[in-house]
């Protein structure tokens, strides 16, 4: 019966040629790599299949869960500026979700299932907000601290069915690649899913947008509790892998991932609620006022109902999944210069590194950083803006900068206001001999370098012009060269120092040439000094002692 059994399904290599064989008749002529069947098979049940108790480990230690709302938003100072109400919130509604369900998993575990009649309302979140007030940056970071697989999508890209544009099943199967492989923490993880407002309908008629509120329909099973396909059905290539596991005898693992520890994050710019809220608002007064709404206006957002949502265009269903509401603040000029100042992975740090690429060293006055700030806000792009500002105002300073002789540029309320005045000055600047471009930058290094070793160094007028004849060639700088070429040049020298004494260092062409030699040369030379200076000590030290017997 088994010599049947084997006839009836073909060997390893024959099924990857079969596979290969079927998925090149689709087109494409893209190779498929499959593992290689002999590391797997009954091996992998004496050894441990893929789901592992370490996995499992991994989960567990996510969940010694101690975070308070307080270190949450304290977490999210460093990186996001102002939307003090929406850190908390978001704070609160992480904190009680992931105690829930560490509690839960407590149980589980104790008990071997979730006893019956514990009720828990998902604390599903929705963040209003106009765009690049930090809604992302939020949600990763809260994500990032935790330690949980997080997911990001645009809800424009999913379709009810699948078959246009995405499933919104793959978002939880994304959350266990996030998780590499570990469906036990994936289950834990975080969906954050922007421009959620494009899924709404058109208020109770048959909708701008059906398949939107098909996508909702789909979304409140995930944000509920289900139960997803570890593989996608519509996956040819997964169902293909998987079939391959089962004709290898490898344990599948979770075939389902449980989506009820699985928090939801939705948010979106929501561009017309307010004269939802505004309608509904007005209605309860006398007489209509033709006063002007603020798209942005946060105090109003908050002041939206259930109901509003659903006159929006979602259903209620929906809308209900999602019970803490977030309003996050339109940024304002003060806001920007804070963000450049103050916020970890501020535009200006990328900026300085960019120039200094260069061998620029370019420095943002507060002067300039103010300007930034006052044209950022009246883009109405949130923080966005800054990179649009400042590619606009540095574009062509650092086109023609570059590989000149400018060394130092001074960004400052000038430079903003007067920019081709300020270009021109700058390219007149760069016209200056290389040379002297190259001593600046030599006299830099020689600085950091005593500064950071605590030892003299100098390089003569004819090293600076060698490693300016490099920097041309190379297309780098002065700074760069110098290094690279001498990172190991200080505990060279900190041995001469310790067998001389000697505290300042002249570098030659010959140290630019072969710095490893020049350095080798003058440690040699430094133990040979050092022992004739014991060898003079000591001669000396016998003629003292001569003198003294003769007397």
């Amino acid at each position: 019966m088994s010599d049947k059994k084997d006839k009836e399904i073909p060997d390893p290599d024959d099924l990857q040629k079969m596979i290969q064989d079927m998925f090149g008749k689709f087109g494409g002529g893209a190779a498929m790599s499959f593992p290689d069947f002999a590391q797997h098979g009954a091996a992998t049940d004496e050894e441990g299949s893929e789901d592992t108790p370490m996995d499992i480990d991994r989960a567990d230690a996510i969940f010694d869960f101690s975070y308070k709302p307080r270190d949450i938003k304290s977490y999210l100072d460093r990186f996001v500026i102002r939307q003090d109400e929406a850190k908390k919130a978001l704070s609160i509604a992480v904190c009680d979700h992931y105690n829930h369900a560490k509690y839960m998993r407590g149980l589980e575990q104790e008990h071997g299932k979730i006893p019956e009649g514990i009720e828990y309302q998902k604390q599903n979140v929705i963040v209003v907000g106009p765009t690049g007030v930090g809604k992302t940056y939020l949600i990763k970071h809260i994500a990032e601290m935790i330690g949980v697989p997080f997911v990001k999508a645009d809800a424009t890209k999913f379709s009810e069915t699948g078959y246009v544009g995405g499933d919104v099943d793959d978002l939880v199967r994304e959350l266990v690649q996030k998780a590499d492989g570990n469906v036990d923490l994936a289950e834990y993880g975080i969906v954050y899913i922007d421009e959620i407002d494009k899924l709404a309908g058109s208020g109770g008629n048959m909708g701008r947008d059906v398949s939107g509120r098909g996508v909702q329909t789909t979304l409140l099973k995930l944000m509920e509790e289900t139960e997803v396909a570890a593989r996608n059905p519509n996956d040819m290539k997964g169902q293909m892998m998987a079939m391959m596991d089962f004709q290898n005898g490898k344990g599948a693992g979770k075939e389902t991932i449980n989506t009820r520890h699985i928090l939801f994050i939705v948010s979106g710019a929501f561009s017309g609620l307010e004269k939802v809220i505004q309608r509904r608002l007005r209605s309860g007064q006398i007489g209509f006022g033709a006063e002007v709404v603020d798209p942005n206006d946060s105090e109003l957002f908050s002041e939206a109902s259930t109901q509003d949502y659903i006159d929006f265009g979602f259903e209620a269903e929906f809308i209900g999944r999602l019970p803490v509401r977030v309003v996050c603040d339109k940024l304002e000029a003060k806001d920007f210069v804070d963000i450049m100042k103050n916020s970890e992975g501020s535009l200006l740090r990328q900026y300085e590194r960019e120039f200094s690429a260069y061998g620029i060293q370019a420095k943002f006055e507060d002067s300039a950083i103010e300007r930034i700030a006052a044209r950022a806000e009246s883009e109405n792009t949130g923080a966005r803006a800054l990179m649009t500002v400042c590619e606009s105002m540095l574009r062509d300073f650092k086109f023609e900068l570059p590989g000149t002789a400018v060394s130092e540029l001074s960004i400052d309320a000038e430079l903003i206001d007067n920019r081709e005045q300020v270009l021109t000055k700058y390219r007149e600047l760069g016209q200056r001999v290389n040379v002297a471009k190259a001593r600046e930058e030599a006299d830099i290094y020689c600085r950091e370098f005593n500064d950071r070793h605590q030892i003299q160094i100098d390089l003569t007028d004819d090293a600076v012009n060698k490693l300016a004849e490099e920097a041309l060639s190379q297309g780098r700088s002065v700074l760069q060269i110098s290094q690279q070429r001498f990172k190991d040049l200080q505990f060279g020298l900190k041995l001469i120092q310790k067998n001389t004494g000697q505290g300042e260092f002249e570098l030659g062409v010959d140290a630019v040439e072969d710095a490893d030699k020049f350095l080798s040369d003058r440690v040699v030379q430094s133990y040979s000094d050092a022992a004739a200076v014991k060898q003079a000590a000591r001669a000396k030290c016998d003629s003292d002692s001569d003198d003294d017997l003769s007397k």
